[in-house]
């Protein structure tokens, strides 16, 4: 029996090389391109399944331009055997619908194996960097029709079967995998190789296998824009609204830190309320856009009858998680705006002692699925359920926690019900889309509003199939306060559970803290950057942490994405992209370099501090008070004012110890 290790890799172009188009969309025609880095770890994964399987055949596949070709020849010299691109112009437009689409069928018409009796494993990247969504890994997996594991961080080939660990909020997650499959690897696995000489020789006279829509049979109304059931309807630049930073500095870190304490000490002023006002999500409207609208073509509904709003309640060790709760916030607003009901889907064994939870906090009726073999989550058998209450129920949006769970669960739910997703929602609204194609204006349509292109853009995407699905990171939205008193209606759903979809086996849960909700209720966070991981594992940060809470202060601790992938603090602990928002009355970010990817759930803190090196670091850019130096010095200082009384202004609620994690 042979066997394919295919790796799926992107190019993707540099944030700071985008430019605004003169139609409001990005122009990725100009900047500079580079392969996608978590693509990288997934084609060192390939490669390490070679040691295990020494005639397997590796292969890269990719999507895009011919421009992609120095890109996949580096793969060449890293170890793989064959190159394949899939180029059309015709391509162009397309969404993570689309895209999953034209991978599989590219897949499957000239790359899968024909005989049953061989095998194959694809891997992928966590996600791109221009996009962020981590969803074409899962839909790619929905039209292949095989299971899948995302955030995987360790791999065992096992002849017909894969051992992996995946990072799961709060802790790790081992299963079993049957092959064939598709694993989506994280950044905290094997860092990729360097190219050998003799690979780098060899690459220069490799061919690349170049195919067109045409050699595989896709008819392209089903790919590019007439194909994406979501289209980007407009981009904007975020502009941060936090004033001009104010430097400290002093003869020592004593003298700095003594000042930091005096301007805490002072009473608080009073916040103006244009200082309060959110930033606008695009620019204001003009005389010409003004005008557009009143000749705008007539309005359609484009539902067909779809009505309602669906929510995921995701139940991680037997607690709703907090993401979940927190989606009802923005599912009522739309759905009053509507006129139209809330209903979630709560999904587990014994769990209808949930659902008035689930009442007090939004929902208008919970349908409750109990089963024992549905006690943890499990993507292929809870896509089954939400797929047939989805098509009894006919939802014209759902909503889902951009978890780990979540950021796969939804994007193949998606490609089977024919559906568009948004990933990391910050803002959600009732529109409408004018498609001068079709000389139409679709309403209501649901406007989902995220950051994208390194979180330098806020894009505007409009779906139009329904249901219109997207995901939100934990703590974008507020959680409402629970009414105990609000009444609804709790309905048991019995689904067809095939055998199929129970072919993953989950061997181990390791849950330390479930889902790392204390983030959200922190007064005050700590969070770390990539040094403080190499330097002295945290030590500091938790050391603070801990004398905060020694002084009865609500305090945790985070960490940037660059620890995170680095493996010097869990997943649960993330902020920012693909982690968490957080909202604490005061952020200290320590040895961060202050990306966007990260500044970007941190903005509505009450006050920000940044400790770093260099004075020209991006973080003191989002802060209000900046340090220079190093936080092996100016964290022990401010251990012993915190030791002698100072909490940043915050008041003694408790007492109470630090749980490490």
């Amino acid at each position: 029996m042979g066997l394919k290790v295919i790796s799926l890799m992107k190019q993707v172009p540099l944030p700071t090389e985008m430019r605004m188009g003169s139609d409001g969309l990005m122009d990725r025609t100009k900047a500079k391109s580079i392969i996608n880095i978590d693509c990288s770890f997934g084609l060192e994964q390939g490669l390490q399944i070679k040691k295990s399987v020494p005639d397997a055949e590796l292969i890269v596949v990719s999507m895009g331009p011919p421009s992609f070709e120095q890109s996949l020849r580096k793969a060449i010299s890293m170890g793989y055997d064959r190159v394949v691109l899939l180029s059309d112009r015709r391509l162009g437009g397309s969404d993570t619908f689309a895209t999953g689409l034209a991978i599989a069928t590219l897949l499957k018409t000239l790359i899968l194996p024909k005989n049953k009796e061989d095998r194959f494993i694809i891997f992928a990247g966590r996600q791109t960097s221009d996009g962020d969504t981590a969803h074409v890994p899962s839909q790619v997996a929905e039209n292949l029709g095989i299971p899948q594991v995302t955030f995987v961080e360790h791999v065992e080939y096992c002849e017909s079967y894969l051992k992996v660990r995946r990072m799961i909020e709060g802790g790790h997650q081992t299963l079993k995998v049957p092959i064939p499959c598709i694993i989506s690897v994280a950044p905290t696995s094997i860092p990729a190789r360097r190219p050998s000489l003799s690979g780098s020789i060899q690459s220069r006279q490799a061919q690349i296998e170049t195919y067109t829509l045409d050699h595989i049979s896709l008819n392209p109304e089903a790919v590019g824009l007439a194909g994406s059931p979501t289209v980007v309807a407009k981009a904007v630049n975020i502009e941060h609204t936090r004033p001009p930073v104010t430097m400290l500095s002093g003869k020592n870190f004593e003298e700095t830190s003594s000042k930091l304490v005096r301007i805490f000490d002072e009473p608080a002023k009073p916040v103006s309320a244009s200082a309060k006002k959110a930033p606008a999500a695009g620019p204001p409207a003009s005389a010409e856009s003004t005008e557009a609208a009143s000749s705008k073509p007539p309005r359609v509904d484009f539902r067909q009858g779809a009505s309602g709003i669906l929510t995921w309640i995701e139940v991680p060790g037997g607690v709703i998680a907090q993401s979940s709760l927190e989606l009802l916030n923005p599912a009522r607003k739309l759905a009053d705006q509507l006129n139209t009901t809330i209903t979630s889907v709560l999904i587990g064994e014994n769990v209808t002692a949930l659902a008035p939870q689930v009442i007090a906090h939004g929902a208008d009726e919970v349908i409750v699925v109990n089963h024992p073999r549905l006690k943890e989550y499990l993507i292929l058998p809870f896509a089954s359920v939400i797929e047939q209450v989805a098509k009894e129920r006919r939802p014209e949006i759902a909503l889902f926690g951009a978890t780990t769970s979540g950021r796969e669960l939804a994007p193949r739910l998606a490609s089977r019900l024919r559906a568009g997703v948004t990933a990391d929602c910050t803002i959600l609204k009732i529109g409408e889309f004018v498609n001068k194609r079709l000389k139409s204006t679709f309403y209501p349509c649901l406007e989902a509003i995220r950051p994208t292109y390194g979180e330098s853009k806020l894009a505007t995407i409009i779906g139009f199939w329904c249901p219109q699905m997207a995901t939100a990171r934990p703590g974008t939205f507020a959680l409402l306060p629970p009414d105990p008193n609000r009444k609804g209606k709790i309905t048991e759903f019995h689904p067809q559970l095939h055998e199929k979809d129970f072919v993953v086996e989950i061997l181990q849960t390791d849950r330390k803290e479930v889902g790392g909700q204390s983030l959200f209720s922190a007064e005050i966070i700590i969070s770390g950057g990539r040094p403080c991981g190499e330097l002295d594992d945290f030590k500091l940060i938790k050391d603070l942490v801990q004398a905060l809470q020694e002084q009865g202060i609500k305090a945790d601790w985070g960490a940037s994405r660059q620890a995170v992938d680095h493996g010097y603090a869990p997943y649960s602990r993330q902020v920012g992209q693909t982690g968490k928002t957080v909202r604490p009355k005061v952020y200290v970010a320590v040895a961060i370099s202050g990306a966007i990817q990260h500044t970007c759930g941190i903005k509505d803190s009450g006050k920000i501090i940044a400790i770093n090196t260099d004075a020209q670091s991006s973080i003191f850019n989002s802060s209000d008070y900046g340090i220079v130096g190093d936080y092996l010095q100016v964290v022990p200082a401010l251990i012993e004012k915190v030791k002698s009384g100072f909490t940043f202004g915050l008041k003694a609620a408790h007492k109470q110890r630090l749980i490490p994690a």
